[in-house]
């Protein structure tokens, strides 16, 4: 009988798009979720085993990773995650996995003994990654650049809908945005063939770098009118973040800072990983503007023929 994987994070994007993918071409999948709610529900709905429990809890660990040979770990940005990392690498370790996928970020191959960033999320992703290499364990890294989700959705928008404008403190630096679900593909692939994969490092990136003019032109055309960037200052627009109360304080601290390496030209970023690993190139802008185009459009734009 084939094990089960175990995919850690599963009721976040990536997590849960990497469920889906796995169970309809056929794998057994077990999902670990903090808490029972809506998502779970929905992966139970498709035959997914799902599990209730804490990263940071050793027992719930156990219960989650026995039984299984392939595990995707991934966590929310805490201020957690390196003790989630090691609790998870030693419990699976334990069992002897025969293939831990590491989900990093591309910031990570720019840091070193010497060098890190003013992110606490990064210098955790930069120490987990050692800490799962001294482990022994078979691991593969993936190293996604920043999401269209986060930066471009999630954080845009209101902005794009209700003014046309992405406002946004890159300013001039290029960027090479990646969809969730390009990820969550790459990460599936690993996980169903594993053995090749074992030992490497993956950087994930859209199929395009370049400055913000450029992306709002790939927003204008998925939406047939006109996008402009707006290049606001950086530290208002962290005020603003902050008094949303979206985000916990190591959370605005991750994306204020990756803001500032973009305006340093820190994610001027090119690989083809995405379709070596898939066969299939990543989505450009204009593509997943399209997919979300019900997100960017007002009302009354929605109800135009």
């Amino acid at each position: 009988m084939e094990s089960r994987v175990l995919i850690t994070g599963a009721a976040g994007t990536v997590g849960h798009a990497v469920c889906e993918l796995l169970i309809r071409r056929g794998s057994k999948v077990r999902a670990l979720v903090r808490n029972e709610d809506a998502r779970s529900a929905k992966l139970a709905e498709l035959g997914i085993e799902v599990v209730v429990g804490d990263l940071l809890d050793l027992h719930a660990m156990h219960r989650a990773i026995e039984g299984c040979q392939r595990i995707y770990f991934a966590m929310t940005v805490s201020a957690s995650y390196l003790e989630a990392t090691v609790n998870a690498a030693a419990v699976a370790k334990h069992h002897n996995v025969s293939a831990f996928v590491n989900i990093s970020q591309m910031t990570v191959s720019q840091m070193g003994i010497n060098a890190t960033t003013d992110s606490p999320q990064q210098k955790l992703h930069w120490l987990a990654e050692q800490a799962l290499n001294w482990s022994g364990l078979p691991v593969v890294h993936v190293r996604p650049t920043s999401f269209l989700d986060t930066f471009f959705l999630l954080l845009s928008a209101s902005s794009i809908r209700d003014h046309r404008q992405i406002r946004l403190p890159f300013g001039d630096g290029k960027t090479s945005p990646i969809a969730s679900e390009d990820v969550a593909r790459v990460i599936a692939a690993i996980l169903e063939d594993p053995g090749r994969h074992i030992g490497k490092i993956y950087e994930l990136t859209g199929p395009r770098s370049q400055d913000m003019n450029g992306v709002a032109e790939e927003f204008s055309r998925a939406l047939g009118h006109p996008i402009t960037y707006v290049n606001v200052p950086w530290q208002p627009w962290r005020r603003q973040l902050e008094d949303s109360g979206r985000l916990s304080p190591h959370a605005l601290a991750h994306l204020s800072t990756m803001a500032l390496l973009k305006q340093q030209n820190r994610y001027d970023r090119l690989t083809s990983d995405v379709e070596k690993v898939t066969g299939t190139p990543p989505l450009s802008v204009y593509d997943f503007v399209l997919r979300h185009a019900a997100m960017y459009k007002a009302a009354s734009q929605e109800s135009q023929p």
